[in-house]
């Protein structure tokens, strides 16, 4: 019989059709993770979230629409920001709240924006 070495590369190469093997998915998950795209959601590694864009991809994306429009010491909803007309032909528009607390956490953290609590729920001061 093959070295388990050569089944491994096998199974990778050339595995059933609609099957792959479990190795190779965490080989991509593990890819995945390094580039910032996935986020385990919990220790077991058994669940993720998958990201078309990397957090710091789309608080870059927010930030530019901000400065683009003069909007730097403003202060806006999180509904406003995804949600708003001034935002509907922007990429962003439409983010789930998780993903823009993300964006907005990264902005947070190279000081160009401050994640607030507002009455009516949390927003968001730019600078």
């Amino acid at each position: 019989p093959p070295a388990p070495a050569s089944r491994l590369r096998q199974r990778l190469l050339n595995p059933q059709p609609g099957k792959l093997p479990l190795e190779s998915i965490q080989v991509v998950l593990e890819e995945l993770r390094k580039n910032g795209n996935l986020e385990w959601l919990d220790k077991n590694k058994t669940s993720f979230l998958i990201m078309w864009k990397r957090p710091e991809e789309w608080g870059k994306l927010i930030y530019q629409w901000v400065s683009k429009n003069g909007l730097t010491n403003s202060v806006f909803t999180l509904y406003e920001l995804v949600s708003g007309d001034d935002t509907e032909n922007e990429e962003f528009h439409g983010l789930d709240e998780a993903t823009l607390l993300r964006a907005l956490q990264a902005l947070q953290q190279e000081h160009k924006a401050e994640i607030i609590t507002l009455d009516d729920g949390r927003g968001v001061k730019f600078f």
